[in-house]
């Protein structure tokens, strides 16, 4: 398996996504949330490596050179920017979902 880093702060962030999910009361339960967001991150480890990504349009390339998109669910996409070092290493730069005004710049 190739290395995996998430940027620093977007640890961070997902564990905020954890309570900010459950306190906007998406989730009723914190375990859930936990849940969710727990996917996102296998997704990653599962799928980094294999699965077709996308290069991103130079107008966003600051979240990160690529991305793969997963489905959560019928209303929510997440995005997952990364940039893959010369070593083969994937630095998980970003992950916004599809909520977010940014993501009008991809051209879905």
């Amino acid at each position: 398996m190739e290395k995996i880093i998430f940027r620093q702060g977007l640890s961070n962030y997902l564990e905020y996504l954890v309570f900010r999910l459950y306190e906007k009361e998406y989730f009723s339960f914190m375990d859930s949330s936990f849940d969710y967001v727990g996917k996102i991150i296998d997704f990653i480890y599962i799928n980094i490596e294999t699965f077709p990504y996308k290069n991103t349009p130079e107008k966003l390339e600051i979240l990160g050179k690529h991305y793969i998109t997963y489905k959560s669910n019928n209303r929510t996409s997440w995005y997952i920017f990364f940039d893959i070092t010369a070593n083969g290493t994937f630095l998980i730069t970003n992950i916004l979902n599809n909520h977010q005004e940014e993501i009008k710049f991809l051209n879905l």
